[in-house]
């Protein structure tokens, strides 16, 4: 770049940057594993609504030129442990290349994603400690988006587009909202964000369209606290839809379209065919069979569509409201309780009461939205890329407020209102939201972990300490003290990477405020036109962010802002530092490196149980086949299903595999898949018998209306060990054939 007084000239061809994108696996252990999000300790997984992935785009000015990572997981949030770890392995293949400095790792928060991967104890407290497989999962995909996308940089362009999508989200906590002054929320037209921010990528070579990123703030509870299928929620079906949709614009697909179509449909010649092939029965296979059965396979033509997660603190996407289960009646404005029972306040998805449903609506809006802004972009960016991160200690930051009073945050603690938990999930009983009390008993319990120091409920206040996780180090700290703060320039655009759930209005001030400091002091570099986008829980995990003024209020997110009243002053403050330095060119100190805490990790997670089947019967056999109705066919939207005797889908995560099948019959002989677990509907089911105590899955498919009539059947595969040192033996079973008319 050559500066010419204030006026940048940008090197590039066209505007172009060197662009690349990847994507892989991440589904992690698909049974007895607790989920991450709502911290039900029953809550454990036990199959698959559909896969889970880790997208990543890569942008550079040239090869030797800056450039940064940005990583969207299908997971709940960001974990410091995996940040380190994956910052780690990436300097032992590319050099200094990729660093903690310009790597950012967020999560879409979805609440249906396997736990333990988190480093702090009090997010491990559910899922029995740390859980290697999950831990290993996430790391080993985002390390492989991340080479995927390194591998495949080349010249091309980058726009970007914004536009409103209102209904996808309401406020889960209005009444806080409230708090926040008149003035300032007369400037917006809604308690929530609606803006939703694309970009597009676009191949320099081809001209094709490679990915897209978007940011808008939803949560991923569209799936409920009692659900324990693995999903993406929300954001996780809208990146399918957007793909898919991508795929099929753009080549030929591999799905159900792509089949031969029947004509003159000869129904009973059909279900004669089908009568004719029995289930198969178990059989050994190899250990890459699920690979080559797999409908969406990762072989190189890769679009990524990817929907990030933005300032969801208090944004629900369950948008009919919060109602009670015994009255059916709006909960209580204040509490969000019924006569005083948190338990019986429960948010409503627009699919309600079908949890799925709502999931899969939420998601087509969203991807909806997205497909409009794709194909609208005309704004191409262009200009510098650049990046700034620092680790803060959040405990002891000093902030100045106007008038130059000074104050502080605080260590870590928590109050009554996150026991109670939300509209979405309810906490535990004879907790409400704004509870500004706590009784005897929870004292008791809470001073039997950790006494609280008069300093801590005094810098806490107006919030009551229920548990001062701040203050809790046995056997290891049970919060973070040490966060990572960063800033990602593309041009015009820039992503604030925040570790932590920013509530709307938190995150509308952090963003006037890091905007105003950049044209402050850019020298004319920046102006209106900025864009500031927040990119939620990323890097690692500390909690929510409300206001001061929600603050008082106790609700969930209050009650979960940990660093005291004060915590989105020092995220302010701290982040217009970096602003600063990037707007002046300036470098920063890379502050104290949070602690890693890998080795001394609790692991109380059983390994799989051998749970063979009963005497006679194998791996792969069927145990219940297709139940045909009573006119010899399924029509579209019925569930054909199978059982089969199995073995726990922890032995083998099948990554870039898949656990079920659905093949129809091409011809006289072939078999050809056309849906996997990796598709929204069908579902991968795991339990045990109640009799042998073996383990079974359920394969269920929804019929879509998509859907070509013919001859299918279900598939299923699946891994075992003799003992949990001894090596996989993989196998695979097919159920009886049915038609569909």
């Amino acid at each position: 770049m050559v500066a010419l007084g204030s006026i940048w000239i940008w090197p590039g061809i066209n505007g172009e940057y060197l662009i690349g994108v990847g994507s892989y696996d991440m589904t992690g252990p698909a049974a007895e594993v607790n989920m991450m999000g709502y911290a039900n300790i029953e809550q454990n997984t036990a199959g698959i609504h559909f896969r889970l992935r880790a997208r990543t785009f890569i942008v550079a000015e040239s090869s030797t030129g800056p450039r940064f990572v940005f990583v969207n997981l299908d997971a709940g949030m960001a974990s410091q442990l995996v940040t380190i770890k994956v910052v780690h392995r990436l300097q032992e293949r590319f050099g200094n290349l990729y660093t903690e400095e310009n790597v950012a790792i967020s999560g879409i928060h979805t609440h249906a994603g396997p736990g333990g991967y988190l480093q702090y104890l009090v997010y491990s407290v559910t899922s029995l400690g740390f859980v290697q497989e999950s831990f290993d999962a996430i790391a080993n995909a985002i390390e492989m988006s991340i080479v995927q996308a390194h591998q495949n940089l080349k010249p091309g362009s980058i726009f970007i587009n914004q536009g409103d999508l209102a209904n996808a989200g309401i406020n889960r906590s209005p009444s806080a909202y409230l708090l926040n002054p008149e003035e300032e929320r007369g400037r917006y037209h809604s308690n929530v964000d609606t803006l939703m921010t694309l970009l597009k990528f676009v191949d320099g070579g081809s001209g094709k369209g490679i990915g897209a990123f978007s940011w808008f703030a939803t949560h991923g509870t569209s799936m409920s606290r009692h659900n324990k299928l693995i999903s993406g929620d929300n954001k996780g079906a809208a990146a399918r839809f957007l793909e898919d949709w991508s795929t099929s614009t753009q080549r030929t697909p591999t799905s159900s379209s792509s089949t031969i179509p029947i004509s003159k449909l000869d129904i009973k010649a059909l279900q004669e065919k089908a009568r004719a092939v029995k289930a198969t029965g178990g059989k050994l296979c190899s250990n890459t069979t699920s690979r080559e059965f797999k409908v969406r396979k990762n072989d190189g033509y890769l679009f990524v569509g990817a929907f990030c997660q933005s300032n969801v603190g208090d944004v629900t996407p369950n948008v009919l409201g919060a109602f009670c289960t015994d009255t059916g009646k709006p909960c209580d404005f204040n509490h969000s309780s019924c006569n005083g029972d948190n338990q019986l306040c429960l948010g409503r998805g627009p699919g309600y009461p079908d949890e799925i449903q709502s999931t899969k609506i939420i998601g087509e809006r969203q991807y909806q939205k997205a497909v409009d802004l794709y194909m609208s972009a005309t704004e191409q960016l262009s200009g510098r890329i650049d990046y700034r991160h620092v680790y803060v200690n959040f405990t002891e930051i000093e902030v100045e407020l106007d008038g130059n009073k000074v104050v502080k945050t605080c260590p870590a603690a928590l109050g009554p209102g996150f026991a109670a938990g939300t509209t979405d999930g309810p906490g535990l009983a004879g907790f409400q939201q704004g509870d500004t009390k706590i009784e005897e008993r929870w004292i008791k319990l809470r001073d039997v972990l950790q006494v609280p120091s008069e300093c801590q409920l005094d810098c806490q206040l107006p919030k009551p300490v229920l548990l001062d996780t701040g203050e809790m180090f046995v056997p290891y700290a049970w919060a973070p003290a040490i966060l990572p703060i960063q800033i990602l320039r593309l041009g015009k655009l820039i992503i604030l990477s925040v570790p932590g759930e920013f509530t709307t209005m938190a995150g509308r001030r952090l963003r006037e405020a890091v905007k105003e400091t950049l044209i402050s002091n850019g020298n004319g570099e920046f102006g209106d036109d900025t864009n500031i986008v927040i990119a939620g829980l990323t890097n690692t995990y500390s909690q929510y962010v409300a206001t001061f003024e929600e603050y008082t209020h106790h609700r969930y997110e209050a009650a979960s802002t940990l660093y005291g009243p004060h915590t989105l002053s020092a995220y302010i403050q701290e982040f217009k530092k970096l602003a600063r330095a990037m707007a002046k060119g300036e470098n920063v100190m890379k502050g104290p490196s949070p602690p890693d805490l890998y080795d001394v990790q609790l692991k109380h997670v059983l390994n799989p149980i051998g749970r063979s089947p009963p005497k006679g019967i194998h791996f792969g056999d069927i145990k219940e086949d297709i139940n045909l109705p009573k006119s010899g066919s399924f029509i579209k939207g019925e569930r054909p299903s199978a059982t089969f005797w199995s073995a726990d889908p922890r032995y083998d995560l099948l990554t870039e595999g898949t656990y079920a099948v659905v093949e129809m019959l091409q011809g006289d002989q072939q078999w050809t898949p056309v849906y996997d677990d990796d598709d929204f509907s069908l579902y991968f089911k795991y339990k045990l018998d109640s009799s042998s105590l073996s383990s079974l899955a359920s394969l269920e498919w929804e019929i879509p209306k998509e859907a070509t009539p013919g001859v299918y059947r279900l598939r299923h595969f699946g891994s075992f060990r003799k003992t949990n040192d001894s090596p996989s033996i993989y196998f695979t079973g097919a159920s009886s054939a049915f038609t569909v008319s």
